[in-house]
């Protein structure tokens, strides 16, 4: 299969998704470029707006083996990657799979966790495996983690440290319906519920092609220095009241999805568009601004990059 047919098997999926979700597309396709990059999506956003119908579409939309975890206070790290347990009738202890071991997790609410438990995703989506009691097991591929939280509340939430929050490819938004859409999402749901419904329609080899042929999307020397050229602006003014900008793990990650929305758009070759298109979603939230510095403020410094650094003009194939 080749970036033809993965860039198809990409357009399938934001069809199938389009049969639930009403006016998201732009939201959908940062999703699906996540998925085709091989990294993980936090999605923020209030109650209401789609966040877990969204995960789930894309979940019943690739017929891969679907978990989802309600993240509580209470909750505890074996609930997430699974514990031994001593079998009196075998003598021995065996492990039981936590629902992590999955092809696509769903982690709602997951600020509502502790830390100790938010961390025990950490080397899931870092690394693709789990440790328990000494013993690493690999986790089977795909394996792609869409998290949700909720920006409005405070109480009995754990924000995330820098640390989790750089093992997501992005942080996207759902953003507000307009009118019409909303009119549209009333009459869909009305009589009854188009998820219940929703069909496979790729199969786990194929998004496994996708991922390999992504790699392997073009992206032309000027705008690998385009791309280092942003993330190093936003460290301007670095080490004043604690500013860093964006690590260069956010380098490699802005390289990685720019090259999943371009195949999303059949094209085999990264453009500027493509880079400008996940530029807020992949660095924003990695966008130390200094200090504990709010959501504004990293917006605010991204912007200044993309406002300064002057975006190439060639012709981008081969």
């Amino acid at each position: 299969m080749g970036m033809v047919q993965s860039a198809e098997v990409l357009q399938r999926l934001q069809k199938n998704i389009a049969k639930v979700m009403i006016g998201r597309d732009d939201t959908v396709r940062l999703l699906l470029a996540s998925f085709a990059a091989g990294g993980h999506v936090l999605i923020e956003d209030v109650p209401g707006t789609g966040k877990t119908v969204m995960a789930k579409s894309l979940a019943f939309s690739s017929g891969l083996a679907f978990s989802r975890i309600q993240f509580t206070p209470d909750l505890l790290p074996s609930d997430v990657t699974g514990l031994n347990y001593y079998n009196q009738e075998q003598g021995r202890f065996i492990f039981r799979e936590g629902p992590v071991f999955s092809n696509i997790l769903l982690a709602d609410e997951i600020n509502r966790a502790t830390p100790r438990t938010q961390s025990a995703l950490l080397e899931c989506m870092a690394e693709g495996q789990v440790t328990v009691d000494g013993e690493t097991r690999k986790l089977e591929e795909p394996f792609f983690v869409v998290a949700t939280q909720n920006p409005v509340e405070t109480l009995g939430t754990f924000p995330l440290p820098e640390a989790q929050l750089d093992r997501f490819l992005m942080k996207i938004r759902m953003g507000a319906m307009a009118q019409d859409e909303e009119i549209r999402m009333i009459d869909r749901f009305i009589e009854d519920q188009p998820l219940e419904h929703l069909e496979a329609v790729v199969s786990a080899d194929e998004i496994l092609q996708v991922r390999e042929d992504c790699r392997r999307v073009y992206v032309h020397d000027d705008l690998r220095s385009y791309i280092v050229s942003l993330v190093q602006r936003t460290r301007s003014g670095a080490g004043v009241l604690g500013a860093q900008g964006v690590s260069p793990r956010g380098t490699l990650a802005l390289v990685r999805a720019a090259q999943g929305y371009a195949l999303l758009n059949g094209r085999e070759f990264v453009v500027p568009e493509d880079i400008r298109a996940v530029t807020f979603p992949v660095l924003v939230h990695r966008c130390l601004a200094g200090g504990h510095s709010s959501e504004k403020e990293k917006e605010e410094r991204v912007r200044a990059a993309v406002s300064a650094v002057e975006v190439p003009t060639e012709d981008w194939r081969r």
